[in-house]
């Protein structure tokens, strides 16, 4: 195994035990909770709608809500029909407000008019970081 998919694995099967071990991720932990949503489409339907949620403001509005760590788009090099979205908040509470937010229905719009399939992944963040033990593995 490489050193990057070894850290990569490492990392996840870190996240995966935190996920299950019955921490409260609805408050008062201090975690904060990273959503991986994965869109596809046609005809890089997936990569117009990343573009309209950008120029439209859309995507610069959300990353101002209360609690909002990072709102970022990234390419998958082997999907071209796939856009993720890495989006970060502070607590569930934030993920609520913004369930809650008029910007849901502007990113309802948009996956309509793009036809894009949704999916999603959700993590909580590692109060003790990375451990001593991954940290060789990691060049800063």
């Amino acid at each position: 195994m490489q050193v990057i998919p070894k850290v990569l694995y490492l990392l996840n099967s870190v996240i995966n035990q935190r996920l299950t071990a019955g921490y409260d991720t609805a408050g008062g932990t201090g975690m904060n909770i990273v959503v991986n949503i994965y869109y596809t489409g046609t005809d890089g339907n997936a990569g117009k709608f990343a573009e309209e949620m950008e120029k439209s403001g859309t995507a610069a509005e959300i990353r101002r809500e209360v609690g909002n760590l990072r709102y970022e788009y990234f390419f998958p090099m082997a999907d071209p029909e796939t856009v993720l979205l890495i989006d970060s908040w502070k607590d569930q509470e934030a993920i609520d407000r913004h369930h809650a937010s008029p910007m849901m229905e502007k990113i309802a719009e948009l996956r309509v008019k793009y036809d894009l399939h949704m999916r999603v992944e959700r993590y909580v963040s590692d109060e003790g970081g990375i451990p001593e033990a991954d940290s060789r593995f990691i060049k800063e």
